[in-house]
């Protein structure tokens, strides 16, 4: 979708717009004064646009429960956002949680995840009071029973054993992956009958989680259908009627032109029919639907912005365009041969030419993006912004070659404000005690 001021808002932040006189805007400000005023490489977040997709998922699930999947991007303001719009929040960590306590993130909408929790992450759960915990493995069923200081409610996470085969993405519904108890073995079933035998525990319901970056929605049908005859089973067995259903997240956003987009009224629709008819045909009470979008609600509220360094011929028809950021603020081309639009802030005229736009470490694999269109005029003390980079890029950055991490600057309605600040050498320092 092309929005009238000539930016494609399928991979832009909604509020970004192409000036008349060809410079770039998110929330009002102009790329190039947030670029002097906080510097370079820096995450530029949109405010409206997470509000407005946070608004989107609730209006499209009004009788379900929407949790953000802080794993995917996580500050404080963040949290207090997603607060405010009503969603809850799927943390995985001590640390996400920390975030979520300093802003008094209400702990009962507070969902934990972990294949393998901490003691650590379980002592911050409990101390918070955490509404649901999501068992992954057998032996963290004796250790909440063992630690629980009161009766915890939890949620089994099953291996439903389905592959839904879609663009780009990373499956984690199948068979021989680390996550959750297997279907198909009996391992989910007697997950929840050990569960039942603590009566320091609450089986809540079911969870399962299939994947990232999925588009097919019957992929989500056949799961819910594999969950709901588990919860008729266990009914039939235990006599327990289960009333929450979590199907996770990874509905897939457009990185690039022509990637497909998630179809959420589709998914919100399918989701209630399937649940109702197979609920119905087994005769169970239609269970509380909660889904965990993490990447839908951020990735295009979020670009990259950087400045251009050095622009290097190296042989026939190979030009690099060398930026002052790279793998330590977005690992995901690296880790997943991510895909990324790029596009120069500065107006020109010159014609577009073939390049590939590469970061600053000593790294033969920091590229941001192979053989992209950038004007032929493109020169060092130029910036590029690379749009859709709000998922997974700020939660994995690193320090490689000892980098400080980028800021993150929100923008709403012309006025900018610091919500992550630079990462600075004197930071750096300040872990190395060995002197």
């Amino acid at each position: 979708m092309i929005n009238p001021l000539g930016l494609d808002l399928d991979v832009w932040p909604r509020t970004a717009r192409l000036e008349p006189d060809g410079e770039i805007s998110v929330g009002g400000l102009r790329l190039t004064s947030l670029a002097a005023a906080y510097g370079t490489p820096a995450y530029i977040l949109d405010e409206a646009d997470v509000r407005s997709r946070c608004r989107s998922y609730v209006a499209a699930f009004t009788a379900a429960e929407v949790a953000y999947a802080g794993k995917a991007f996580l500050c404080r303001a963040m949290a207090r956002w997603v607060a405010q719009e009503g969603l809850s929040l799927a943390v995985c960590s001590a640390g996400e949680l920390a975030v979520a306590r300093s802003v008094s993130f209400p702990p009962g909408r507070i969902i934990l995840h972990g294949n393998a929790k901490t003691p650590g992450d379980l002592h911050a759960a409990f101390g918070y009071g955490v509404g649901r915990i999501v068992i992954d493995s057998a032996s963290e069923i004796v250790r909440l029973a063992a630690h629980a200081p009161a009766r915890q409610r939890v949620l089994i996470r099953v291996t439903p054993g389905v592959d839904a085969h879609t663009h780009r993405a990373v499956a984690t519904g199948v068979e021989d992956q680390k996550f959750g108890f297997s279907l198909s073995a009996r391992a989910a079933a007697d997950a929840a009958h050990r569960v039942i035998a603590h009566p320091e525990l609450e089986l809540a319901g079911l969870h399962c989680h299939l994947g990232s970056q999925l588009t097919d929605l019957a992929a989500y049908e056949d799961a819910a259908r594999k969950l709901i005859a588990l919860m008729a089973a266990l009914r039939d067995q235990r006599g327990i009627t289960l009333g929450e259903l979590n199907m996770g997240g990874g509905h897939a956003v457009p990185y690039v032109a022509g990637d497909p987009d998630f179809d959420l009224a589709g998914f919100a629709d399918r989701m209630r029919r399937v649940i109702r008819d197979e609920c119905a045909r087994l005769r169970l009470p239609v269970p509380h639907l909660v889904i965990e979008p993490g990447r839908a609600i951020v990735n295009r509220a979020i670009l990259t912005l950087y400045r251009v360094l050095v622009v290097k011929h190296a042989g026939p028809g190979r030009r690099f365009v060398a930026v002052d950021g790279g793998m330590s603020d977005n690992p995901r081309p690296e880790l997943y041969g991510a895909k990324y639009s790029v596009r120069a802030v500065r107006p020109s005229g010159a014609g577009p030419e073939l390049v590939t736009v590469v970061g600053r470490h000593c790294e033969a694999g920091d590229v941001l993006a192979a053989d992209v269109l950038l004007a032929a005029d493109i020169r060092p003390g130029d910036f590029i912004a690379v749009p859709g980079t709000g998922a997974y890029n700020h939660s994995m950055a690193s320090n490689y070659n000892m980098v400080g991490r980028p800021p993150v600057v929100a923008v709403r309605d012309g006025a900018a404000r610091l919500l992550v600040r630079r990462e600075t050498n004197s930071d750096l320092l300040l872990r190395d005690t060995g002197l």
